[in-house]
């Protein structure tokens, strides 16, 4: 399992459900590297995609508490360890948040790609901050604003 990530300057990912810095070529990346596999997330992070509507060429499996939650094209897990074993089997699974989430599968994960837009925004959401955990080496691609 693999996270993958855009943050700014300070690991900032998100405000009100939203991504802090549009940018197409992160966006062609990711296309890039999860087509064809699983994504696994939250359902905020699935709510905010264009529409709610889950990622095609993908296996959507999404994280909810809500028992009445089910949306088309979707596998709902209603606990992390579900989500998991729902997983367990597929080749490439890949971590695309929220916050909940990256904290708490990060550990789990192979590797992080993460690419830093050296800005900083209004924000309510962080990933951990890699730069400071000796025992991360991370892909990055950083992109200027």
């Amino acid at each position: 399992m693999d996270a993958i990530v855009s943050v700014t300057s300070d690991w900032a990912i998100g405000k009100d459900g939203g991504l802090l810095v549009p940018n197409k070529a992160d966006m062609r990346r990711f296309v890039q590297l999860t087509r064809g596999c699983t994504v696994l997330m939250g359902r905020k992070t699935l709510e905010s995609f264009p529409g709610g509507h889950p990622l095609k060429d993908r296996r959507n499996v999404v994280v909810t508490r809500d028992e009445s939650w089910a949306p088309d094209g979707v596998d709902v897990a209603h606990s992390l360890a579900e989500a998991l074993d729902m997983v367990a089997a597929d080749d490439e699974v890949w971590v695309v948040g929220g916050g909940q989430v990256y904290r708490a599968l990060l550990p789990m994960c192979s590797r992080a790609v993460v690419t830093k837009n050296h800005c900083v925004r209004t924000c309510d959401t962080f990933f951990p901050n890699l730069d400071d955990d000796p025992a991360w080496r991370f892909e990055s691609r950083v992109t200027t604003d």
